[in-house]
């Protein structure tokens, strides 16, 4: 076989809504009692099934005539050893390519959309058929790219952990969170629900959901002068501060992909004798970052990316430093 690469192709999947349902209830036939049985449509979960082994089958089969083709589910990704020539192909949802770009170097990701019908698909730019094209102009590098900031997370005791999208930093169940947190010379106790931590490409999904929460909430809660003080100011900034009661809400949430700098957003503060809510909201640079000190004896966490069965503990007397990546994610155009 002539191959047009000696690198190592290596295709990612996950599994589908019925392919989950079977490992929880070991059969098909539970899986559907169980859907059905909640007055849900049984033959929907097939179809996507259906489709999305047809699409994996196709995709297998076409990389095979271009390299050595290795497959890993998305389960195993925490611990998979990516080479640093590698090339990846990822065939899901946009959340596949999220999860994938955080584990990787700088080598390039083709997302594959394997149900265009079903996925509207922002990060998944081509369908299975595109492979036999896209891939040697990948190989031979002659194929556009876009960079994609990412979010690092580093301990005080040297553990590090990225994001694509977003990364969450708080409690494990819906218990308060408690820590202290500093940008640049401004600092404040919190008790909140968590600290959102989210990059450009993050800004439209957790950040933006959060942002127009706040906005709504706000409005129906009666005054203009209220709501105006809590309208999201993305500009008129002074290195990521702004004066307590000042922030202003456009609905404009997004931010380009590649910016240099991230927003966090902290999550339903509550203001205490001990505790405040003046540091919600701001920007975090790589010469500014954001730094967090837990206070919380037990199921502190970070996670990125809604992965939470992957996640740094962060409990009592950890020190959490969140910055702009030093590496960027490569997406395939």
């Amino acid at each position: 076989m002539n191959r047009l690469t000696e690198n190592k192709i290596v295709l990612i999947t996950r599994p589908t809504r019925l392919g989950e349902l079977i490992v929880r209830f070991n059969t098909v036939a539970q899986a559907r009692f169980y859907v059905e049985h909640l007055g849900a449509d049984f033959s929907d979960y097939q179809r996507e099934d259906v489709t999305y082994r047809l699409a994996l089958q196709q995709a297998q089969t076409s990389l095979a005539t271009l390299g050595r083709v290795q497959t890993v589910d998305r389960g195993f990704l925490p611990n998979f050893a990516f080479g640093p020539d590698d090339f990846v192909v990822t065939l899901g949802q946009d959340g596949l390519v999220a999860n994938t770009l955080k584990y990787l170097n700088g080598q390039p990701v083709v997302g594959i959309n394997p149900d265009p019908a079903r996925w509207d698909g922002q990060l998944l730019p081509f369908r299975v058929g595109d492979i036999p094209k896209i891939l040697p102009e990948v190989f031979a590098r002659r194929r556009q790219t876009k960079l994609v900031t990412m979010v690092k997370g580093t301990l005080n005791n040297a553990q590090t952990m990225y994001a694509v999208n977003d990364l969450f930093i708080g409690p494990k169940s819906h218990a308060s969170a408690r820590y202290l947190i500093q940008v640049g010379e401004m600092s404040e106790a919190h008790s909140s629900s968590g600290v959102i931590v989210s990059t450009g490409l993050g800004s439209t999904g957790w950040l933006k959901s959060l942002l127009t929460g706040a906005a709504a909430i706000t409005q129906s809660a009666g005054t203009a002068r209220a709501q105006h003080a809590m309208q999201l100011h993305l500009s008129n900034e002074r290195h990521g501060r702004q004066p307590p009661g000042r922030l202003k809400l456009n609905v404009k949430t997004e931010f380009a992909w590649d910016s240099d700098y991230l927003r966090f957003t902290v999550r339903e503060p509550f203001p205490t004798r001990n505790t405040g809510a003046t540091l919600v909201f701001g920007k975090v640079t790589a010469r500014e970052p954001l730094t967090l000190i837990s206070q919380m004896p037990e199921n502190g966490v970070i996670f990125s990316d809604g992965i939470e069965k992957d996640f740094l503990e962060f409990n009592s007397g950890t020190k959490a430093v969140i910055t702009v990546a030093e590496r960027k994610g490569v997406l395939v155009l």
